[in-house]
């Protein structure tokens, strides 16, 4: 196994709980916006997508997003189904090693509440047995394979997206935000609209339950949305001179020349 750097291990693993918090918090904010009978529903739709994806992921889902393409950038192998050999492993970006098992944490994690994002779409609209099957289904067909698209870099043998493209998806704005927006959209449109609306009245269950959870919901992802380089570190200079050529906006910070495996830091000069 290569050498692991602790700080950066630390980090993610801290980000990876940061991003649970943000489940429980989005069903909280959800409970608070439906009407009083279907609050419950609505948090356990959003607390067993924590369940069911975690197995899913851990059986063929880290799997199937995070190992060198089989198919024209579309989907990933089985080299990781149950996570087999991911104790021996880690990642291979220079002087940045992280072990694998914390990497697998951090984007499960992702993986978790992109499924929880749609159920606000069909709010008083699902059951929750079918609810399970969708979000198994759906997480499996279509989450798994666009983040092996978005995430995945391996110098050419990675996801389309990423090593095609070389696109950087920092905070999920691809494979969360517009995935979970296209599918609730859909999903809306197919189940059509509430039972009883607009003749019954649908007001909130409790709107300062709704700004209270707004916080973690709003706050934490961003604060997470990792420089984290799985793959090649001849990516990083890339992403430096994208920020060179910004600098002019902050005039008070400089940014450091590029260095093709050496992470270095803005330095901001004294005033």
């Amino acid at each position: 196994m290569p050498p692991i750097n602790y700080g950066d291990t630390a980090w993610v693993l801290a980000s990876s709980a940061l991003v649970l918090l943000m489940t429980p918090g989005l069903a909280l904010f959800y409970g608070g916006m439906v009407r009083t009978k279907s609050v419950l529903n609505m948090l356990m739709m959003n607390f067993v997508t924590i369940s069911v994806v975690s197995i899913l992921w851990v059986f063929y889902g880290y799997s199937l997003s995070f190992t060198t393409d089989k198919f024209h950038g579309l989907i990933g192998g089985s080299d990781y189904y149950g996570l087999r050999g991911a104790f021996a492993a880690s990642t291979t970006t220079a002087g940045h090693g992280t072990p694998i098992f914390a990497f697998a944490a951090f984007q499960l994690m992702f993986a978790i509440i992109t499924p929880a994002l749609i159920s606000g779409a069909i709010a008083d609209r699902a059951r929750f047995g079918p609810w399970i099957i969708f979000v198994a289904l759906w997480t499996t067909i279509v989450y798994f394979p666009v983040a092996h698209w978005v995430f995945f870099f391996d110098g050419g043998k990675g996801g389309w997206i990423a090593d095609r493209l070389l696109a950087f998806d920092f905070a999920g704005g691809t494979a969360v935000h517009v995935n979970a927006g296209a599918a609730a959209l859909a999903l809306a449109l197919v189940l059509g609209r509430r039972v009883g609306w607009p003749k019954e009245k649908f007001k909130p269950h409790n709107v300062p339950m709704v700004h209270s959870s707004a916080a973690p919901v709003r706050t934490i992802g961003p604060l997470c949305g990792l420089n984290f380089s799985f793959g090649q570190p001849t990516r990083r200079p890339r992403t430096r001179a994208r920020a060179r050529a910004a600098a002019p906006a902050f005039p008070r910070t400089a940014v450091p020349p590029a260095t093709p495996n050496a992470r270095s830091r803005p330095a901001i000069p004294p005033p």
